[in-house]
């Protein structure tokens, strides 16, 4: 029986997709600046693996993520939670190499799983189908003995049909139908959303890899997990679902555009952003520039509290301040 997945495309989700290929060619068009391309990708595979890793519940920081894709060791971390953070570094250079698979088999999957879940299985077999019943909350995916012929579906229809729809739906489509199916014993929720990143670098959507839709989910991880269990009660119609999705990529192209805009500024030293700093720079985009008062009622924070964040914007060459003490506003630098 062929996989054929029910939805609707509604003028939200299409203002959506619009959106979101304006952002991509925006960030296509100034990729032939190669010289920042490599710490952008390096950023963002950290963004990646710490968000997907916290919506599992995995307690390090994206700091301490930072310095495990560096090579740094930690202070006395837990091992378990290291090895998850770094089975996911692998995952997803795993993927990269293998960015323009022309089709998905079943030994794509299982070996992708293999290096996610690789000593941290709680139960179950790394890189096997699961043959144990299991249960997510209060859903109960399909049995056992149904997980090979309904993944080979799903891949049958990846690589046939879904090439006659957009990458940002097939890649959400593909998500959800994993999570419902769910094939493994443990490991699921990291191996789907991997895979639906591997989907858009397939499709090139993401030729260049620093787009982090991951972040999307962990900033607001009930509202992911609580669309996911709609899409189910509403008998599987994925509309709601692909609205949720495509408006996480917008956003994070959103996210990827201010970043590199941060980098092609020029800094004059090394920073990297911290959640209010970038919060900033993008309410700088939005507004143009902003006066000091507007700043600090925006993001909610004092007057030092504000300042802490932009002199290091300053020092590094992305914000100045323009005009008198009493007249004068923050704006972003120009190139």
């Amino acid at each position: 029986m062929a996989y054929n997945p029910q939805y609707t495309i509604t003028p939200g989700l299409l203002a959506e997709i619009e959106q979101i290929a304006a952002l991509r060619e925006r960030i296509q068009n100034v990729a032939v600046d190669v010289a920042w391309i490599p710490a952008l990708q390096k950023d963002t595979r950290t963004r990646n693996v710490h968000a997907s890793t916290a919506i599992e519940g995995n307690p390090l920081t994206l700091e301490q993520v930072r310095a495990l894709e560096e090579g740094r060791a930690l202070k006395a971390p837990e091992k378990r939670d290291e090895r998850v953070v770094l089975n996911y570094l692998a995952g997803l250079r795993y993927i990269e190499k293998r960015a323009s698979i022309k089709s998905f088999k079943h030994a794509d999957i299982l070996e992708l799983h293999r290096i996610l879940a690789a000593d941290v299985m709680d139960q179950g077999e790394a890189g096997k189908y699961r043959t144990i019943a299991v249960r997510v909350g209060s859903y109960s995916p399909p049995p056992a003995d149904a997980v090979s012929g309904l993944m080979a579906e799903l891949l049958d229809w990846l690589n046939k049909a879904s090439r006659k729809v957009s990458p940002v739906i097939s890649s959400a489509i593909l998500h959800y139908r994993f999570e419902t199916i769910h094939p493994f014993a443990d490991g699921n929720g990291r191996t789907g959303r991997a895979w639906a990143l591997w989907e858009l670098y397939r499709r090139g959507f993401d030729t260049h890899h620093i787009f982090s839709v991951d972040e999307y989910y962990w900033e607001d991880r009930p509202k992911y997990y609580a669309v996911l269990e709609q899409t189910r009660r509403f008998g599987d119609d994925l509309t709601s679902w692909l609205e949720y999705g495509a408006a996480g990529l917008r956003q994070t192209l959103e996210r990827a555009w201010l970043r590199i805009q941060t980098i092609r500024v020029g800094s004059r030293e090394k920073i990297v952003l911290r959640p209010r700093q970038e919060k900033l720079l993008h309410l700088l985009i939005d507004h143009g520039r902003m006066a000091p008062g507007e700043i600090w009622k925006a993001l909610g924070i004092s007057k030092q509290g504000a300042m802490d964040l932009l002199k290091p914007l300053i020092a590094a060459g992305l914000v100045e301040k323009v005009g008198g003490k009493k007249t004068g506003y923050y704006a972003l630098k120009k190139p």
